[in-house]
């Protein structure tokens, strides 16, 4: 008798399976099928957990045939087969599927697997189910839409772009700026009228403010395609002895060495990583902004070239992996706010690339932004951070 369940609960419930509590099922679309034949076998087993690598989404868009799957597979009992199945729904007939056994002992616990897979037109389920030696199996999939006969126009994608900027004039203890505010009004404004982004501006946020919008963020739902932007200009400051970042929030201390009443570039990187948003884009106009990146160095932002495309293939393509991208206004020095109601140099330029509307196609990329910026003095940075995948891009579409 097999049953199967997509609830780790009610498994547990069951009685059958002990030793299963500390177990993290990494896939909301994990279920696990158990052969109760004979139940001494699998009292103390313990469910494969499939955690997926390429595409991290459950739902995934891609312009060719041609797509790369790749995933890792852990089980502390030994695993006996894996199985990759290609269909056009859950309850088709399968278009192919392929069968992989661990050719090692390492790999019985341990594996992981990519294959380039050749997709048809339209929709397509990939279903992975890893089976351990005692007949324990996990099952995870993921949705791919091949093509773009349904996809002919970017606006009508199933998709939304959200952006919060943290600004700050006015300090506590830290001398008062004269562009923050100004800066993020402007920006958030073109990104409303020209972007169609819902926008929230707060302004002379303190630690416990912006932490707290950060977190209504996390616990957001999004969709695979949906977009975060995040932009902080104020002060910045860096601590020699501590090799680490601060964004200056309003109530900090000028003299603070413990850093209490800073928010440190660490804990803002482990935040932002975990909002469960597919595509997050970081900018910060702030001092010693670069010293995000814990190397501080510059990535270069490679630019592909899609011209025969449509914009919302552009998208979609673009939007297919995973991104953690940042850009700030400077390295490992202080930044200048520029001339009162002026705009600073950063902003400035920022404000430029987003009123260029992207040229002919509509969309601006981070690569394009880039161009924008890259003239600036001090040298702006750009990187990437925490999960960011190969590949990834931020982008700005026309609405």
């Amino acid at each position: 008798m097999k049953t199967r369940t997509t609830q780790l609960a009610l498994v547990l419930s069951l009685g059958v399976i002990t030793g299963m509590n500390a177990q993290n099922v990494s896939s909301r679309t994990n279920e696990f099928e158990v052969d109760f034949s004979d139940p001494r076998r699998v009292v103390n087993s313990v469910i494969p957990v499939i955690n997926w690598i390429t595409p991290t989404a459950e739902s995934n868009f891609a312009g060719e045939a041609r797509y790369k799957i790749k995933f890792e597979i852990e089980s502390s009992a030994p695993l006996k087969n894996v199985t990759i199945t290609i269909k056009e729904s859950a309850e088709s007939a399968s278009r192919g599927a392929m069968s992989i056994q661990p050719a090692t002992e390492a790999e019985k616990h341990k594996s992981v697997i990519e294959k380039n897979l050749t997709l048809m037109d339209g929709n397509n389920l990939v279903e992975i189910v890893a089976e351990n030696e005692d007949g324990v199996k996990t099952v995870s999939q993921r949705t791919i839409r091949v093509g773009t006969t349904s996809l002919t126009d970017a606006s009508k994608l199933d998709r939304t772009d959200y952006a919060i900027l943290f600004t700050t004039n006015d300090y506590d203890n830290w001398p008062d700026l004269v562009n923050p505010v100004n800066d993020g009004r402007m920006i958030a404004d073109e990104l409303k009228k020209n972007y169609g982004y819902k926008v929230e501006v707060v302004e002379g946020g303190t630690q416990s403010i912006i932490l707290k919008k950060l977190r209504e963020y996390a616990e957001r739902k999004y969709k695979p395609l949906d977009q975060v932007f995040i932009f902080f200009a104020g002060h910045g400051q860096f601590d020699q002895t501590f090799g680490e970042g601060f964004v200056v929030t309003k109530e900090s201390q000028l003299n603070d060495e413990a850093k209490t009443t800073y928010l440190s570039h660490n804990r803002l990187r482990s935040i932002i990583n975990n909002i469960p948003c597919e595509h997050i884009l970081l900018a910060m106009d702030v001092c010693f902004g670069g010293t995000f990146d814990q190397a501080i160095a510059h990535r270069g932002l490679d630019e592909e070239v899609y011209k025969e495309a449509s914009q919302a293939e552009m998208v979609t393509r673009k939007l297919t992996y995973k991104t953690r991208r940042y850009l700030t206004s400077g390295g490992k020095e202080y930044v200048p706010d520029g001339r009162p109601g002026m705009n600073s140099p950063f902003a400035r330029k920022f404000l430029e690339a987003l009123r260029s509307r992207g040229g002919k196609d509509m969309i601006l990329s981070v690569g394009e932004i880039g161009t924008y910026v890259e003239t600036l003095k001090p040298q702006p940075r750009a990187g990437e951070f925490g999960d960011n995948a190969p590949g990834s891009d931020f982008i700005f579409v026309i609405k």
